[in-house]
């Protein structure tokens, strides 16, 4: 067969992710697609891999993700007539803590949302279905019937031979060598060592190789792809008569085992059994120069390191003492490359249009079926059927050097199985951007989160409070942080608090006719010269794409202000849509701004600001602030009286000192985030992303379905409105015991699924708990009597009237 120079798609790897990005492309009628591979397929992480393939997930997005590739995987071998060795065993997790339970809990209650059963189990029952395990000092765990393992090079075959009877192109033992463009078309041509390949989008799914492939696109705007690639071993022992003679009278392997406290799974292989710990005292390759990346790692290993994994080899036989009577007949020792937060890289690559990512999996196997089927609908249209933001490529921006990069990479490894509390922050890849107030934010006892790299305060300490990491690792609401945020929350209802919010993404859109462009472009109408206002974007479906504060300067010149983790998001929507003359400019790292709020907000401001302070609610003005020049903007997402005050960088310390002086409270994000749930204040990526429609998320007063305009999903919004939404934004107060219902808690009417929180906390200016979801919409009135799922307990709530609890009429905020 001639090789290809021309394709609508070129795929650079040829692992799970490639072969199953082809399958999905080639499925869906794109049989115009090539898959290159240096050396065979599976060459890379796959073949060494060791095939788990859980649905298990404290992520809503992968969970969705991996329930995917397990139901396809299923039917795979029939779907495509390939022989596939797939044994679902189900799987065991094991808790050592009631923490560890609560984790179950709440990832059991997600699962029964998606249709999964995972049930929380005594120690006794875990024992029925495990006999070769000991229980004693376990509180219990939870059970997965559908989780099981996938022989890894059999699983790509099968995927492969689907793409090709589908029409799909694999090009094997074939070398990418460079990327360029053609100026003229904005065609991609990928250069490898066979010939030229121009195509219309490109995805870079390279495995522990997609660095290396990442810098070939820094011409066109990319970035170096933020990865490491991290050693993973893995033992099998010898056979077990044992295990065999138990597999042969029962008809089945036992189930995977998962001791997550201690950090490792422990899972039949035919009569053997096979360890994989993720060791504390991990191990990066190829992160110095004295350790350079091999240009080709084909079906190698690295050397064995067992004495790394001698405590997790003890604990385990200890577990299973049948264990150690196999001994170690092979060590598998592989490279795995692994993003800073562990979760892969899937979707458009930042800042370079036309060209994907799909990449750095750590369990490659378990979210490949899924991940295929995420990069297709990407390339295909634009956008995907649920949202994936929590593996975007664009989460990450300009913070994430190599030294970040490492130390993330070994500090998640580490804690592969770790829960992820509320409240806790990860110490590794710290102090990456600071403002300029950052020593006087610390004098004033701030306790600092990192938000898109920038060091913002969550809350202020007092002096002998407990600021350990291990307080924070609790699922309860209360801690030493507690009566903090209530106090700060109580400041800024009945005095004056301010907050640095540094790291505002802050984006200008200049050329000839801007603003009808980006008018043409969102579902709301935009303010006037001199006013600020929000705007929604939609994709074709008519759902949430992102929200965007817009300050219009002139009809040429249009200011937006967006959430610190949209910057590259925004940027590249906007830019991927801008046509010839209209110009986008990130302007982030020019400005500070600092939230001056409460009802003697003006006060403070009149004793050290040249501003009109008799200026109404949404307005913008050009004034100073102690001397310093700086715009002020009438808003608050705390929802009292208060001005955004944006000045530059460097002027911060003098405005943050003439506040001090006038008896400002400063308060932190933690307290903003409580203040915004009693004004039913949406947040990005929780209560506003692309599940939910514009309509379905309660924003029918920013769309403005009468424009002239026809904006993106315009169509699809009509005709909701003519049909009625299936969903409908609601806020509850719930009767929470100790603690908020995490992300997409369940929401019951009866026996019934009617709905999922998106954000909740504690309001200490109504005194209650409340919850902002998404509630079927014939339960969405006022008074309907709901339950919210916490932690497997079901807790009351009440739906609320379409309005704010607190200032329902907004008369503080107008003041």
């Amino acid at each position: 067969m001639a090789f290809p120079t021309t394709a609508r798609v070129v795929i650079i790897g040829g692992g799970v992710v490639g072969t199953s990005t082809l399958y999905h492309l080639a499925k869906a009628g794109w049989t115009d697609c090539v898959l290159l591979e240096k050396n065979e397929l599976t060459a890379g992480s796959t073949w060494h891999a060791a095939g788990n393939v859980p649905n298990f997930a404290g992520s809503w997005a992968v969970m969705n993700m991996q329930r995917y590739s397990a139901a396809m995987y299923r039917t795979l071998g029939e779907d495509v007539d390939y022989p596939m060795n797939y044994h679902v065993t189900g799987s065991i997790r094991l808790a050592h803590s009631k923490e560890r339970m609560q984790e179950f809990e709440r990832v059991a209650g997600m699962g029964r949302y998606q249709g999964l059963q995972m049930d929380i189990c005594t120690p006794q029952e875990l024992q029925e279905m495990h006999p070769f395990m000991q229980t004693h000092d376990i509180l219990g765990g939870m059970w997965d019937p559908l989780d099981g393992d996938i022989d890894p090079a059999q699983l790509t075959q099968a995927l492969a031979k689907g793409a090709r009877d589908a029409g799909g192109k694999i090009e094997r033992f074939c070398s990418v060598i460079g990327i360029d463009r053609d100026g003229d078309t904005g065609e991609w041509i990928v250069k490898t060592e066979k010939g030229d390949i121009r195509c219309e989008y490109v995805a870079n799914t390279a495995g522990y190789y997609a660095q290396r492939v990442g810098e070939m696109f820094k011409p066109f705007g990319g970035r170096t792809v933020p990865m490491v690639v991290m050693s993973h071993q893995y033992f099998l022992t010898g056979q077990l008569p044992e295990l065999e003679a138990w597999t042969k009278e029962q008809g089945r392997k036992v189930p995977l085992l998962r001791d997550v406290d201690i950090s490792y799974y422990l899972r039949q292989d035919k009569n053997g059994l096979n360890l994989g710990p993720y060791e504390r005292n991990c191990k990066a390759h190829w992160v110095t120069p004295e350790d350079p990346m091999p240009e080709d790692f084909s079906f190698q290993l690295y050397p064995d390191d067992l004495e790394r994994l001698e405590f997790y080899i003890e604990d385990a036989m200890a577990r299973v003492p049948l264990l150690g009577e196999g001994g170690v007949e092979r060590n598998i020792n592989g490279p795995i490359p692994y993003a800073p937060d562990g979760l892969p890289m899937v979707g458009p690559m930042p800042g370079v249009k036309n060209a994907f990512e799909g990449h750095s999996f750590t369990f490659g196997i378990a979210q490949g079926g899924g991940a295929g089927k995420v990069l297709s609908e990407w390339i295909m249209h634009g956008e995907t059927e649920l949202d994936m933001w929590a593996v975007d490529p664009r989460r990450y921006t300009d913070y994430v050097d190599h030294d970040y990069c490492l130390a993330k990479a070994l500090e998640t490894y580490g804690h592969e199985y770790a829960m992820h509390f509320p409240h806790h922050t990860w110490p590794a890849g710290r102090d990456k951007k600071h403002s300029a107030l950052q020593s006087r934010l610390a004098e004033a006892g701030a306790v600092f989160g990192a938000y898109n790299g920038w060091e913002r305060a969550n809350y202020f300490a007092k002096p002998g409070d407990d600021v350990s990491e291990a307080a924070t690792q609790t699922w309860d609401r209360g801690g030493p942080w507690e009566a903090r945020i209530k106090a700060e929350c109580e400041a800024v209802r009945d005095g004056c608090g301010v907050l640095p919010i540094t790291g505002f993404s802050r984006l200008s859109v200049e050329g000839p006719g801007a603003r009808a462009w980006l008018d043409s472009l969102t579902a709301s109408r935009l303010p006037s010269v001199g006013r600020v206002g929000l705007a929604y974007f939609a994709d074709s479906r008519g759902r949430i794409v992102t929200e965007m504060s817009v300050i219009p300067q002139s009809d040429d010149v249009i200011w937006l202000i967006t959430a610190a983790t949209a910057q590259w998001h925004d940027r590249d929507y906007l830019a991927a849509r801008a046509p010839e003359g209209i110009e986008i400019h990130d302007r982030t790292k020019k400005y500070e701004c600092l939230l001056v709020t409460g009802p003697k907000a003006r006060d403070v401001l009149a004793g050290i600001a040249e501003a009109d302070l008799t200026k109404s609610w949404l307005s913008f003005q050009y004034g100073k602030v102690a001397g310093k020049d700086a715009a002020l903007i009438r808003v608050s997402f705390a929802g009292e009286l208060g001005w955004e005050v944006h000045c530059d960088f460097d002027d911060a310390p003098t405005v943050w000192d003439a506040l001090m002086g006038q008896g400002v409270t400063p308060f932190g994000m933690w307290a903003l985030d409580r203040l915004r749930l009693e004004k039913g204040y949406r947040a990005w990526k929780g209560d506003l992303s692309t599940d939910y429609s514009l309509l379905e998320g309660g924003l029918d007063r920013f769309v403005k379905l009468d424009k002239d305009t026809d904006f993106p999903g315009k169509a699809a919004l009509l005709s909701e409105k003519q049909k009625g939404v299936a969903k409908r934004f609601a806020t509850l107060v719930i009767e929470a015991g100790a603690q908020d219902p995490p992300y997409m808690s369940t929401i019951w009417h009866g026996d019934e699924v009617v709905g999922e929180v998106t954000s909740a906390g504690w309001g200490y200016r109504v005194d209650k708990c409340i919850g902002l979801g998404m509630v079927r919409a014939d339960l969405a009135g006022a008074g309907s009597e709901l339950e919210v799922e916490i932690f497997g307990t079901r807790c009351k709530a009440i739906v609320q009237a379409d309005q704010p609890m607190w200032d329902p009429e907004n008369a503080r905020l107008r003041a």
